[in-house]
């Protein structure tokens, strides 16, 4: 098989991702450089990941994966000191989605995928306070997303005016 973008669809359609998808552009978008996502959330459990997609939707549906990236619940502040979850508790997480160059022409949406596992792309967390080396109990974790007047949940594009 040839390497191409994968359609990130039969992934979408998982009850267990969130997915805002923009309206039909009316010119084409230029996105180049660095993606951050700002994520207010909550878990059921003491650690989780949260991560996320950037993907660009063709007009017969295709939705082409651009960039991605995680956060581990427990290094959202520190890599060196991990801090575990008060389940319950709302949080603020920085997902470095990592940059891209793209122009999404006329006609395109732009999605943002969230989710909690990109596995195998990357390693899985039981949810638990342990290592994910010596554990073999996963954890079900019930995860809430924020986006309201005191939590701003935000994707952060780096937006290039098209010639």
């Amino acid at each position: 098989m040839k390497p191409r973008p994968h359609d990130q669809r039969p992934v979408e359609e998982r009850d267990d991702h969130l997915v805002h998808s923009t309206p039909a552009l009316t010119e084409d978008l230029e996105v180049t450089g660095p993606i951050t996502l700002e994520l207010f959330a909550s878990s059921s459990a003491v650690d989780t990941d949260f991560t996320a997609k950037f993907v660009d939707v063709w007009p017969d549906g295709f939705a082409q994966n651009l960039t991605e990236g995680i956060v581990r619940a427990r290094y959202r502040d520190s890599r060196e000191q991990p801090q575990f979850m008060n389940p319950g508790q709302t949080y603020k997480f920085t997902l470095d989605l990592w940059a891209t160059s793209n122009i999404s022409r006329k006609g395109h949406r732009l999605r943002l995928e969230v989710s909690s596992s990109n596995f195998p792309r990357f390693d899985r967390n039981l949810n638990t306070s342990e290592d994910g080396f010596s554990t073999r109990q996963p954890v079900a974790a019930t995860n809430v997303i924020f986006h309201d007047a005191q939590h701003l949940s935000a994707l952060i594009l780096p937006i290039v005016p098209v010639p």
